[in-house]
């Protein structure tokens, strides 16, 4: 009888759980890594909203950017998406702020 049908399936065992060993904290990296950048930008549209409540006078550039930056998280896309929406929700927080100052 020939062993080379048993090494042959042991060594694509072994390949295989080699990948998942490599893939599988990756894929959970990477996951992490989204679920942290849409925390972050949700965060920062929550902080702008704030803001806006909390400005006396009217700001229609922070309006039409807070209005982009949820736009962009109701899409639920991927990183790049949610740095795009952080960065709008910032900058609409900033000149709220800088307007609420005088």
């Amino acid at each position: 009888m020939s062993t080379w049908p048993i090494w042959t399936v042991g060594a694509v065992l072994l390949i295989g759980a080699g990948f998942a060993a490599v893939a599988v904290p990756r894929l959970r990296a990477g996951d992490l890594h989204r679920r942290t950048e849409w925390s972050a930008a949700r965060a920062a549209i929550g902080t702008a909203t704030v803001s806006r409540d909390a400005c006396p006078v009217p700001v229609a550039e922070a309006e039409q950017l807070l209005s982009r930056a949820e736009l962009i998280a109701a899409g639920r896309g991927g990183l790049a998406a949610a740095r795009a929406a952080a960065e709008c929700a910032r900058r609409a927080d900033a000149l709220w702020r800088a307007a609420a100052r005088g």
